[in-house]
């Protein structure tokens, strides 16, 4: 369902990109291809994580659960780094893959841009969602993913796209508002939550 949120934030930022002109809604449409497959990976990690963690969790043994957990946070964070310099560094090579259209590339680039800066943050609100899951904590990611999205980026983006005339720079910087919010957020629900356990055991 966290997925979903989150898809769903990216959807609604590609209806209101596809309000601007073609070469911005083309740019957009580009960048957001890339930053979806690069997001694949944190995503295969959220369900090892929570697997990992939940299994720990099921064996009662808490440490191997909190190692399990931050294991997962810290490989994601690295893979997500790297991918995060390879976006900043050969961003117009990224592009020129799916367009020749120099305009395109140009905006493209700057997209690019902002995708390297929340790499991490994508990354890491992915895995620590997943583990989460893996003690039985569904809710709070769920609520967080909303404020942090719905009620927080898409609002900013939005604002920053139309009335402040950034166009879909704006969007994009929303949209990386709302990701770093709800990776913060979530880290520290998931450190609480291990300090807890750890105090408890």
């Amino acid at each position: 369902s966290q997925v979903t949120l989150e898809v769903g934030v990216f959807a609604a930022a590609t209806a209101l990109a596809g309000k601007l002109d073609p070469v911005s809604s083309g740019s957009h449409q580009i960048a957001l291809n890339i930053a979806a497959l690069a997001f694949m990976v944190p995503l295969g990690l959220s369900s090892a994580g929570a697997v990992r963690v939940g299994h720990a969790v099921g064996a009662g043994d808490v440490s191997r659960a909190v190692l399990a957990g931050w294991t997962a946070l810290a490989t994601g964070g690295a893979i997500m780094a790297v991918i995060g310099l390879a976006l900043f560094l050969w961003p117009a090579l990224l592009i020129s893959v799916f367009t020749t259209d120099q305009r395109v590339i140009d905006i493209g680039v700057r997209l690019l841009a902002i995708a390297a800066a929340f790499q991490l943050f994508d990354g890491t609100q992915a895995v620590v969602t997943g583990v989460l899951r893996g003690v039985g904590e569904t809710r709070m990611p769920m609520i967080i993913n909303v404020i942090g999205h719905w009620l927080f980026g898409l609002p900013v983006g939005y604002a920053l796209c139309y009335w402040y005339g950034w166009g879909v720079l704006g969007l994009w910087i929303g949209l990386s508002i709302g990701l770093i919010f709800t990776a913060l957020v979530l880290t520290a629900v998931w450190w609480k939550r291990t300090t807890l356990v750890r105090a408890g055991s």
